[in-house]
């Protein structure tokens, strides 16, 4: 019995750089599990879509695809996007069965990737200790979505002992730079900015040029190909996979 293909699913940007940050995961991905079909796809505004992997996969003679989406909230994509996208393909091809797992979320784990980041961007920095933290995001109108990273941001704080705020690159205030220049306000010079970002793109380095232009110290690269979140979209594979087994 075959098992089911993984198609990991991201949202897609104009950026070049995006979709090949979702390729080198999916890499990473195929790298920790040879023996499965794993391919990568975009929502939109990237190649190959959704609909064009899932149609290849049908026609090879997979009938069971488990879709692990590759976004950090459950925001409006998740809610909306997927469901619409993998309604198409079902109705286009009879007998073919599709699960959607939940999306990477914000895994207490990636807190362990958000520091290798920032201590990498960190390297070279003319100074000896953090004193204020600054958690950068797309950002999203959606309140459960936006409390979950607040939520991760009081985590993040709290395991270096230092204050934290959030900053969204979009959708609801306040930018990163007004986060950096808060921290300012009170006194704090040493102000470091964690990237909650899968991969690079607009957002992502409106929120890094704010930042630095408010004087902060440092900007961490997006997660990327961490091997943290290959083994996320595995978890959320092996739970979608067991969904589709028939009780």
């Amino acid at each position: 019995m075959t098992a089911p293909a993984l198609v990991a699913l991201a949202h897609g940007s104009r950026d070049p750089r995006s979709a090949e940050t979702v390729q080198a995961l999916t890499e990473e991905v195929r790298r920790m599990r040879p023996d499965l079909r794993i391919e990568a796809a975009f929502l939109e505004l990237a190649q190959p879509t959704f609909g064009g992997v899932v149609d290849r996969l049908v026609a090879e003679g997979y009938d069971e695809i488990v879709v692990v989406p590759l976004l950090l909230s459950e925001a409006y994509h998740a809610k909306v996007d997927v469901p619409t996208v993998v309604a198409g393909a079902t109705a286009r091809h009879e007998g073919l069965r599709i699960r959607v797992t939940a999306v990477l979320g914000l895994e207490s784990d990636f807190l362990d990737v958000l520091d290798r980041r920032l201590r990498e961007a960190l390297v070279g920095a003319p100074l000896r200790e953090l004193d204020a933290l600054v958690l950068a995001a797309a950002g999203t109108s959606d309140p459960i979505a936006t409390q979950s990273i607040h939520r991760l941001a009081r985590l993040w704080g709290s395991r270096h002992r230092l204050p934290t705020m959030i900053a969204f690159a979009s959708a609801a205030p306040p930018a990163s730079g007004e986060a950096v220049r808060a921290f300012r306000a009170q006194g704090r010079r040493h102000i470091a900015v964690g990237a909650l970002f899968l991969a690079p793109g607009l957002l992502y380095d409106r929120a890094a040029e704010l930042a630095v232009e408010a004087g902060a110290v440092a900007v961490s690269q997006p997660f990327g190909a961490h091997p943290e979140v290959a083994r996320t979209v595995l978890a959320r594979y092996a739970v979608g996979a067991v969904e589709l087994v028939p009780v």
